[in-house]
């Protein structure tokens, strides 16, 4: 009998969170008696890589196909076509991070966007004096994070009056983009006080663009979202105020075992969320350790807090 085999779709290399999640995977499938089989774009997010992706995974010979997909979409909506199909292969799905819109899924594993962008939001604004003004480093409009991510930022704004959104722009989740974007509010004269960055990968490229354009001048605070290990040693240096536990390795670990449990036969909830945390220099250390070293989630222990 041959060992179950997942294939495990990400959206890109240049995320850090992603490398966490491919990580993940891997140590849940050995510890399972399987592997897990990665496809990643070439060019980060990019659709018709995914797509092809997927056509390639599907394959013509039936016997070669993976037993299951972890699949994170690389757009909200234009990766339906693909799902459809994987669906009337009859191959059971499990998604993560980012929330598919159509076909059938065995779950959904991710964490309420909305609520914690609000947390991380409270976190820095109530740091902040009255008039104070932020910058918010916006996800790629593909993204199914990136719309809650942004209404959880502008809510928790709106809440505590006195506080201003000097601009809002893309970093569509990448560091280029986002060091860019923030460099060229800088060289607009645009006032800020703060920044906060949809994802850490972004918020790391705010501080590249502040600590290139601003040299020697006291960082503002900036936070993200990810606690992706290069974040948490910016907290623990003192360049970044905080990030959120949205971590995309223990998500990752829990859908890659919430298929081999369904293909055993095992009952896995349809939705499986996992808690958030605001991280800071108080509480850093527990997260300060490469993906390597961090441990994946007890699945008993996930189900308990879904009760």
């Amino acid at each position: 009998m041959k060992s179950p085999t997942i294939a495990v779709f990400t959206k890109n290399r240049t995320n850090a969170a992603y490398e966490g999640a491919r990580l993940g995977a891997d140590r849940v499938a050995a510890r399972m008696g399987g592997r897990a089989i990665h496809y990643v774009p070439d060019t980060p997010d990019d659709v018709a890589q995914q797509a092809a992706l997927v056509d390639r995974a599907l394959g013509e010979n039936a016997a070669d196909r993976p037993d299951a997909f972890v699949f994170v979409p690389v757009h909200l909506t234009a990766m339906n076509e693909s799902i459809l199909r994987i669906n009337a292969a009859g191959i059971p799905l499990v998604n993560l991070i980012s929330p598919t819109g159509v076909g059938e899924r065995v779950c959904f594993v991710g964490s309420d966007d909305c609520a914690l962008a609000m947390e991380v939001t409270r976190y820095v604004a109530l740091r902040l004096r009255p008039g104070a003004r932020v910058v918010i480093l916006e996800g790629h409009p593909a993204s199914g994070t990136t719309g809650e991510r942004l209404r959880g930022i502008r809510a928790a704004l709106a809440d505590l009056p006195g506080l201003a959104v000097a601009a809002s722009v893309r970093g569509d989740y990448q560091r280029d983009i986002a060091c860019d974007a923030l460099s060229a509010l800088l060289r607009q004269g645009v006032r800020f006080d703060a920044v906060i960055a949809s994802n850490d990968t972004m918020a790391l490229g705010a501080l590249d663009a502040l600590e290139a354009l601003r040299p020697g001048e006291p960082l503002p605070p900036v936070a993200g979202v990810n606690a992706i290990p290069e974040a948490v040693s910016a907290i623990r240096a003192g360049r970044l105020l905080a990030t959120v536990d949205f971590d995309a390795m223990k998500m990752a670990c829990i859908a890659t075992e919430a298929a081999f449990r369904h293909l055993r036969g095992e009952a896995v909830p349809s939705k499986i969320m996992l808690p958030v945390q605001v991280v800071d220099a108080s509480n850093c250390a527990q997260w300060d350790l490469p993906y390597a070293a961090r441990a994946c989630p007890d699945w008993d222990e996930v189900m308990r807090c879904q009760q």
